[in-house]
């Protein structure tokens, strides 16, 4: 069985990884010759706990290969994934198809015998069909299934959640698809993961509908934070309680700055320029975008409040830029809203996070980029953690005191044991909890 992946972006590259992974012939095509040189040298573009590990024993065995030549690896393929980028288009909010719709119109080109078509990538629904319009009309000849096989990869647990799925959507219109997919995916049937197959728009629906609910939840959890600190009540407390119904389960209900990356904030924006396409009330996505967006801004002012009125030039040392741990990824991060509003009150900034810096250097500007924690803490009047990296989470007050200047601390993931911080000296302010009083 031969796999063609077009796209060695995030969900490219780690999808043909992992194909190699189960024993199927697997090449991964860019365009972008140098970044197939580099990884054909075990040079990979992107953080991924795991990967770069995958990817040279896969190579290694002649299982995995990355080229530009689409003309060949499409003609040889028996299934062929489109892998290509679906950012939100500018000005409307939609998602943008054209890579999607290049990607068909190259497969229509170079293809060779019978191939199954699928979309990997992020696309609205009505997209197949749209593929098939494409591929008919470019090569009326062309003997071919298109499927949607939506991903759901979480960033930094990418590996685990393709080899051992809560479940695989598959969309398809016959069974000669069906068989091919099933053949490729058999590896999961050993540890008995659902398969649900259905027709192309509802796999297409299932993504767009699965990723708003949990933005949802999210900005759900993040409301009542909201309320706990109005009445003093404690939202983990709350979290854990509501979590514990097996109806709502505990997952995504941990309070935070807002959502970001690369798939919620663009997901639901689709999501709901679809539904207004239909005249579809999705009023309740709606509100969650606005309320994400504002709950940015209300942390930036929450940062503020804390310094008090005699804020102008402290210094203020931020753990964690990229949107999530275990991820470079800074796509739609909070950092990227709050530190230009803290900016904006003469705060001065310096920044640190264990792996997105080369990422954060080009986006953020005028702030110190520190090189460790203690550099980026050295002689600060307040402290804030955006990002719940695992080395943040051990901070203690005795090394906290010995490098900051002040005794502010805005958790704003959560990230630090209150207990531990207890007769500190120390004002640890979170989200959703009582401020603990400096003793």
């Amino acid at each position: 069985m031969k796999i063609t992946m077009l796209g060695t972006g995030y969900v490219g590259l780690v999808s043909g990884t992992c194909f190699s992974e189960f024993g199927f012939d697997v090449c991964c095509i860019d365009k972008d010759k140098d970044k197939i040189t580099n990884l054909k040298k075990n040079v990979i573009p992107i953080y991924e706990p795991g990967l770069e590990n995958l990817v040279k024993k896969n190579k290694d065995a002649n299982r995995l290969t990355f080229s530009s030549d689409v003309k060949k690896n499409i003609a040889n393929a028996d299934i062929v994934f489109i892998a290509v980028g679906t950012p939100a288009r500018r000005g409307d909010g939609h998602a943008d198809l054209s890579y999607v719709y290049e990607a068909a119109e190259e497969i229509a080109n170079n293809l060779v015998g019978y191939t199954v078509v699928v979309t990997k990538s992020t696309v609205p629904i009505g997209t197949g069909n749209e593929i098939k319009k494409i591929i008919k009309k470019t090569n009326p000849k062309a003997k071919f299934d298109v499927v949607s096989n939506p991903e759901f990869l979480r960033e930094g647990n990418a590996i685990e959640d393709f080899m051992r799925p809560d479940r695989v959507i598959v969309g398809c219109e016959t069974e000669k698809a069906k068989e091919l997919i099933s053949k490729i995916y058999k590896p999961l049937y050993l540890i008995e993961t659902p398969i649900l197959f259905t027709d192309l728009k509802t796999a297409e629906l299932i993504k767009y509908a699965g990723n708003a609910f949990l933005a949802v939840k999210i900005s759900y959890i993040n409301q009542m934070a909201d309320l706990c600190e109005k009445v003093g009540a404690d939202v983990h407390d709350v979290s854990q309680g509501i979590g514990l119904d097996k109806r709502i389960g505990s997952k995504f209900l941990h309070p935070g700055p807002g959502y970001g990356g690369s798939c919620f904030p663009k997901d639901t924006q689709a999501l709901v320029k679809t539904a207004n396409y239909y005249g579809s009330n999705i009023s309740i996505v709606e509100n969650v975008i606005n309320y994400n967006s504002q709950r940015k801004i209300d942390m930036a002012d929450k940062i503020i409040s804390a310094l008090g009125i005699n804020y102008s030039n402290k210094k203020i040392s931020i753990l964690g830029l990229a949107f999530k741990p275990e991820t470079d990824d800074m796509r739609e991060s909070p950092c990227l809203d709050i530190i230009p509003k803290l900016q904006e009150k003469n705060l001065q900034i310096s920044a640190f996070d264990p792996v997105a810096m080369d990422e954060a250097k080009k986006l953020l500007k005028n702030i110190q980029f520190a090189e460790s924690i203690e550099d980026c803490i050295k002689n600060s009047d307040a402290l804030v953690i955006l990002t719940e990296w695992n080395e943040f989470r051990s901070l203690s007050p005795e090394k906290l005191k010995q490098h900051m200047k002040g005794n502010i601390l805005i958790d704003l993931r959560n990230a630090l044991n209150p207990d531990s911080f207890l007769e500190s000296g120390l004002n640890l302010i979170q989200v959703g909890r009582p401020i603990l009083p400096n003793q």
